[in-house]
């Protein structure tokens, strides 16, 4: 049945759901583990919502040809890898469309805005573990994250 409305002059007006558009949320780090707190937040959020979880790591790369013909700029530790893979397969496990994207770039902060700026995410969740990366390095992203970003940020605090 199609809902209506009724207006004084007591005519019917048939109205249609709009369909919304997908806004995924995005848990992001830049090339070291993700803390459990940002991992909760962004599988807690995707669950909640019903929306799609993308997971990203920005990890800095020289794009170099050796590097790239090679690979030695793919490999990523195992802590790494574990602490973005556990949230994955959390949120899959509960019926969250998952999906996994390593960004590589000279400019992984401006890679991951851009990221964000295609995929109109809710929500950005950025929880690298900071002892982890320079606090100077990550005071940096955070403050260029919080500036730019196109959606609601979590941030660590």
């Amino acid at each position: 049945m199609t809902p209506s409305l009724r207006n004084r002059s007591s005519h019917v007006t048939r109205t249609h759901a709009v369909g919304t558009v997908a806004r995924p949320v995005v848990l992001a780090t830049l090339e070291a583990p993700l803390t459990a707190e940002a991992a909760t937040v962004a599988v807690d959020a995707a669950v909640e919502s019903g929306q799609p979880l993308v997971v990203v790591n920005a990890v800095e790369s020289s794009l170099a040809p050796c590097g790239l013909v090679l690979g030695y700029d793919t490999i990523v530790p195992p802590d790494v890898e574990e602490s973005l893979r556990a949230p994955a397969d959390l949120a899959h496990s509960l019926g969250v469309v998952v999906e996994r994207i390593r960004l590589r770039s000279p400019r992984p902060v401006e890679a991951l805005l851009e990221l964000v700026a295609d995929r109109s995410p809710g929500l950005l969740v950025v929880g690298p573990d900071p002892e982890r990366i320079r606090p100077r390095k990550l005071r940096k992203a955070l403050r260029r994250i919080r500036a730019e970003a196109t959606c609601l940020v979590w941030l660590p605090s």
